[in-house]
C-alpha cells in the first residue's frame, strides 16, 4: 500500500525581489523519518527549504502540503524550522539561558509571567534534540559553543513546540563530517515522532523509511546578496 506524501513540489519557482532564486523544481517529501534533499548549497536549496516550511511563496507551480495547495501560511503553521542563518540566527554575544528565556516568554500566552530560564527548561527543550550528547550550560554564551552543540541548540530551539514537519538547515554546513554523521543522527531520531528535512549535497545513505534522499534539480549555488522581509513570510 502506497503512502501519500506529505508535500509535493511541481514545477516549484522562486524568484526573490532582485532576481532568482531556484526552479523549476520537482519534490516530493514521504511523512515520517528524514528526508535528505541532495542538492549544491547556497542560496538556491536555502531558499527551497524556506518553501518546504512555508516561510516563502513558490512564484511559480504548485506546492501540496497538509491538503492544502500553495497555501504558505498553512503550511507554516504546521512546521518548525531551524539552523539556517538567513532566518534563524542567533546574536552570539548572548547565553543559552536568554535565548532560551526569550523563546519561553514568545511562546507563551500574553497573560502569563514566565520567569527566566532554569537547568528543567533547558532539559525538556533539549533533550530530545541532544539525545545522549551533552547539552549547553545555562551560562554558555553561544558563539563560545562548539559546533555540533551550537547547531543542535538551535534546531531545539526552533523545535520548542514540535511541530508535524520540522524542516533542518543542510548537515552539510557543518565543517567537520563526523559532526555532520553526528547530527544526521539525531534527526533519524527526531524523525521517528515527526517529518524531517534537511540536506547535504552528497546525499546520505538511505536506511529504510528512516532516511530517505531526493534529489534536487536547478539550485543556484550563489550566497544570499541579501533576504529582504518581502522576499519571505515573517
Amino acid at each position: 500500500m502506497s503512502i501519500e506524501p506529505l508535500l509535493v513540489g511541481e514545477g516549484v519557482v522562486v524568484n526573490a525581489s532582485w532576481g532568482h532564486i531556484y526552479g523549476p523544481t520537482d519534490v516530493a517529501v514521504q511523512p515520517g523519518g528524514v528526508t535528505v534533499l541532495q542538492g549544491s548549497g547556497g542560496r538556491g536549496r536555502t531558499a527551497l527549504l524556506l518553501t518546504l516550511s512555508g516561510r516563502m511563496k513558490p512564484t511559480k507551480g504548485t506546492l501540496h502540503s497538509f491538503g492544502r495547495t500553495n497555501d504558505a501560511h498553512h503550511l507554516f503553521d504546521h512546521a518548525a524550522m531551524g539552523f539556517i542563518d538567513e532566518v534563524d540566527g542567533i546574536e552570539q554575544t548572548i547565553r543559552v539561558r536568554d535565548v532560551l528565556t526569550e523563546q519561553l516568554r514568545w511562546n507563551a500566552p500574553w497573560y502569563r509571567w514566565v520567569k527566566q530560564a532554569g537547568d528543567d527548561d533547558l532539559e525538556r527543550i533539549c533533550r530530545p534534540v541532544f539525545g545522549d550528547l551533552e547539552l549547553p550550560s545555562l551560562m554558555s554564551y553561544v558563539e563560545e559553543l562548539p559546533e555540533l552543540t551550537a547547531a543542535l541548540f538551535r534546531i531545539a530551539v526552533a523545535n520548542i513546540r514540535p511541530r508535524a514537519l520540522l524542516v533542518v538547515g543542510g548537515v552539510d554546513n557543518l565543517r567537520r563530517i563526523e559532526n555532520s554523521n553526528k547530527m544526521l543522527e539525531r534527526l533519524i531520531d527526531l524523525g521517528r515522532t515527526q517529518t524531517v528535512i534537511t540536506a547535504d549535497v552528497n546525499g546520505a545513505p538511505e536506511h529504510r523509511d528512516l532516511v530517505r534522499v531526493v534529489p534536487v534539480d536547478n539550485l543556484t549555488d550563489d550566497a544570499f546578496v541579501r533576504l529582504e522581509p518581502a522576499d519571505r513570510i515573517s
